[in-house]
């Protein structure tokens, strides 16, 4: 029963439309289902036209994400021996110059912390063969290891002793030369390669070689101190345990003109070897390094290179090196000399 005054709905059958509120009939549900159809079709079409874009494009293959390349090269594999005497080892996968020593003590079943320094391609102290920063591909490592321990007295009797200063990347500070006539050359028991391993007692394990030769430029003239050296163990009659180093490339993609660039920080990386300009260079600043601060460091030196190679004036080239050896504290005087250098270099080569 219904309310008086209420009306009655008409509902329609299901299937059919509504139009207008009244129910429609087959045939006007197909003919308004086919006009429905079309009108979405040329809604789409002029939708498609205003923006450009094609109805159904395919999507275009998304590009291979960076990465290393689809043939890595294969790992690099060096030789190495003990300087004094030990057999052939190999060594692979070190990045910088304490993972290098790890490698190394690691074959010979030796402690890292005996290796004083690396030479390429010679058994002897030969600083001219001196691991730096950079090793060929074809290079033979060999490792100087802890040998005899010292104790030398000096007083100084002038403000230079005579001594210039390297380290090995690991912590040990040596002897690369000593000036002819000097103080310290009077003291025929210090050699080239001896380890500075305390001045006045006092360990200076784990100081780089700057520090050292700021230490012992401190030293008050006509005061004696003491010095305690170790140098390289010397081969003596062990000479006959070496065998022959191998020349192999296995493991290795040669050119001949590439090296294996190593970093104190960041990883190390393949390269080619420095072009006139960059050798010539690298060769001045190491002078002045030695010339300011007692110390040769060919990877320093090229470092510095590196930070100037493309500056335009003095300024930008103090904020470059700033950057990434602002540890340092070059004094601006070394600064102008080496940007002077450079200019002087580049000047040469045109």
């Amino acid at each position: 029963m219904h309310h008086e005054g209420s009306r009655r709905r008409t509902v329609p059958k299901a299937g059919f439309p509504m139009q207008k509120g009244e129910a429609m009939s087959p045939r006007d549900s197909r003919a308004a289902g086919a006009e429905a159809v079309e009108e979405q079709k040329a809604q789409n079409q002029r939708r498609n036209q205003g923006s450009g874009e094609p109805t159904a494009p395919p999507l275009p293959p998304s590009p291979p994400p960076p990465g290393p390349p689809e043939y890595p090269r294969p790992r690099l594999i060096f030789h190495t021996q003990l300087a004094h005497g030990s057999p052939t080892g190999r060594i692979h996968g070190f990045t910088n110059v304490k993972e290098l020593y790890g490698k190394i003590a690691e074959v010979f079943n030796i402690s890292p912390s005996e290796i004083l320094f690396c030479t390429l391609n010679s058994h002897k102290v030969d600083m001219q063969k001196l691991l730096g920063g950079q090793i060929g591909l074809e290079d033979f490592i060999f490792a100087h290891v802890r040998g005899e321990t010292k104790e030398v007295e000096v007083t100084k009797t002038e403000d230079a002793l005579g001594l210039t200063i390297t380290d090995n990347g690991a912590g040990y500070a040596f002897i690369k030369r000593i000036k002819e006539g000097s103080t310290i050359d009077q003291l025929k028991t210090v050699c080239v390669g001896d380890h500075i391993e305390a001045i006045n007692d006092q360990s200076i394990v784990g100081c780089r070689h700057y520090e050292v030769a700021k230490m012992l430029k401190e030293q008050p003239r006509g005061l004696p101190f003491t010095l305690r050296l170790v140098g390289p163990k010397k081969a003596f009659d062990m000479i006959g345990m070496r065998t022959r180093a191998p020349k192999s490339t296995e493991g290795k993609m040669v050119n001949g003109r590439e090296t294996l660039r190593l970093r104190s920080k960041g990883t190390s990386t393949v390269q080619e070897v420095q072009n006139e300009f960059d050798e010539l260079a690298t060769r001045k600043v190491d002078d002045l390094l030695e010339s300011y601060m007692g110390i040769r460091d060919v990877e320093l030196a090229t470092t510095i290179v590196e930070a100037g190679r493309d500056k335009k004036n003095p300024n930008d080239f103090a904020e470059a090196l700033d950057s990434v050896l602002g540890d340092f504290a070059f004094p601006d005087v070394f600064l102008f000399d080496v940007w002077g250098a450079i200019g002087e270099t580049k000047t040469e080569r045109m």
